[in-house]
């Protein structure tokens, strides 16, 4: 069974990345030392709280077992397991790019996540 798991950060950072050949995080991740994922269950909340009113976004859907050892489920908001990865993240763990536009209530519009389906 494959686990998805879900990145958002600023259009021109993945395609920096891209061009890279690989993605070290936000300048958020950096300081904090590891990348932020959510799970699909979580990511609203996590645009919700982070990334409020921030336009120009990619979610990045991550097949988590690609990501190794360097993934860590960790406890964050309300002790719930957040996926963080200590190290940069594969392109090829990267299985889809989706645009993260903003509605018109302010709030980001979501394709379909796994747990949708």
């Amino acid at each position: 069974m494959t686990e998805t798991i879900y990145h958002m950060c600023r259009r021109g950072e993945w395609e920096a990345a891209e061009a890279r050949g690989s993605y070290r995080g936000s300048s958020q991740d950096e300081a904090d030392g590891f990348i932020h994922f959510s799970t699909a269950a979580q990511v609203r909340e996590s645009a919700r709280k982070h990334r409020a009113g921030q336009s120009d976004l990619v979610l990045l859907t991550v097949d988590a077992g690609r990501l190794g050892p360097a993934l860590r489920w960790e406890p964050s908001r309300g002790g719930a397991l957040f996926p963080h990865l200590y190290g940069p993240l594969p392109l090829a763990a990267v299985t889809r790019t989706d645009p993260l536009p903003l509605g018109a209530d302010g709030t980001h519009v979501f394709p379909p996540l796994g747990s949708d389906a």
